[in-house]
């Protein structure tokens, strides 16, 4: 039986994995392992998504978090090489751009192991940003490259993985695959819209350190959202990070601040509000999915194609950018129709590509 692991330790990787997890399912010559690496641990962040989600227990919980990023990364990666070398994986799948993402994929190709990388070959091009590190060097040492898009492939390409022993897949995006599995069950699984007593309004989330650890950023961006509120309710699901950094900062704001919501109760807010205001990539990528308006609360992003196509707009930190691109919003026609993420077979894609080439390998490859 050939053996597959997970590496995963974030809210978005949680729904990826949902649905790498249904289509590993259904091969019953495949084991699949989740190692959990703590990265988001508590029940708001990780427990509710794995039960909603259907997922199982982890196989491995590694209780790692809290730290800076180089201790993070570095514990990471000391306690998922203890898991490889017992369990001696054929395939170890990393998923996004976390510190979770980095060590996976280099506590596996230290070992030898071969790394498959699901949503490879983003860029923002901005190496000051975490994220885009962890994404440049896990796809350096991965041995499949699972793209969701055409501009994924092109970046590769252009950095010359065309001529490496790499395997460049365009999959598709697996987030998209779970937006459309999970839609029409949300209905039935969350009542946040009756339960808010919500009409018209805007849903935002900040989490990312390049906002809530930068008090002249994180001023600007609660700014602009209390003169959005001034005109329209502003539903604000907010990371225990961003809450930590209002009070460190001695913000005083009277935006209706809610707990982190379920995945099912994210999903209706998407459903139902009328725009999307967040520094968050997956975010980004679901309001397109439900055809909602983005501002992107950064100066770059990694999802560069909602930019070109006119769905989602950089604005930064500047309150009176997010004022008059949220008014501009409201009244502009968007295409939302194009195929930029696949078909919603994404899962299905990945499936086939690894279990081909598992068919074809020798088996592991574990040094101790």
């Amino acid at each position: 039986m050939k053996k597959i692991a997970s590496v995963i330790g974030a809210r978005p990787q949680f729904i990826k994995l949902s649905q790498i997890h249904r289509e590993l399912a259904r091969h019953n010559d495949v084991r699949h392992l989740v190692i959990h690496t703590g990265q988001h641990f508590d029940r708001d962040m990780f427990g509710v998504f794995f039960d909603e989600l259907g997922l199982p227990e982890p196989d491995y919980d590694l209780h790692v978090n809290s730290l800076p990023h180089g201790a993070m990364t570095g514990r990471m990666l000391e306690a998922i090489e203890s898991a490889l070398i017992r369990e001696s994986p054929d395939m170890v799948l990393v998923y996004g751009d976390t510190n979770s993402t980095l060590a996976g994929a280099l506590a596996a190709r230290k070992l030898g192991l071969n790394v498959g990388h699901i949503e490879a070959g983003l860029r923002c091009f901005d190496m000051r940003v975490p994220e885009e590190v962890n994404r440049v060097v896990t796809d350096a040492v991965s041995s499949m490259l699972f793209c969701p898009t055409e501009i994924a492939i092109e970046n590769l390409n252009r950095e010359g993985y065309v001529n490496n022993r790499s395997r460049v897949v365009r999959s598709g995006d697996v987030m998209f695959d779970a937006a459309l599995h999970f839609e029409s069950i949300s209905s039935q699984r969350s009542d946040i819209v009756s339960r808010l007593k919500l009409d018209e309004f805007v849903l935002c989330t900040v989490h990312r350190a390049g906002n809530t650890d930068d008090p002249a950023r994180l001023r600007g961006i609660i700014d602009g959202l209390e003169r959005i509120s001034a005109k329209m309710r502003v539903v604000f699901p907010a990371h225990p990070r961003t809450i930590h950094a209002i009070r460190t900062c001695g913000i005083k704001t009277p935006l209706s601040v809610i707990d982190p919501v379920g995945f099912f109760d994210m999903i209706s807010l998407l459903k139902h509000c009328l725009l999307v205001v967040t520094d968050s990539g997956g975010l980004q990528k679901e309001a397109y999915f439900y055809r909602k308006p983005c501002i992107t609360l950064r100066s770059e992003t990694e999802w560069v194609e909602l930019v070109k196509c006119g769905c989602s707009f950089l604005v930064g930190a500047d309150p009176s950018k997010i004022v008059t691109t949220f008014e501009s919003c409201l009244t502009a026609c968007m295409d939302f129709e194009g195929r930029l993420y696949g078909d919603g077979n994404a899962r299905k894609v990945i499936i086939d590509e690894l279990i081909g080439s598992l068919a074809n390998s020798a088996g592991p490859r574990t040094t101790a």
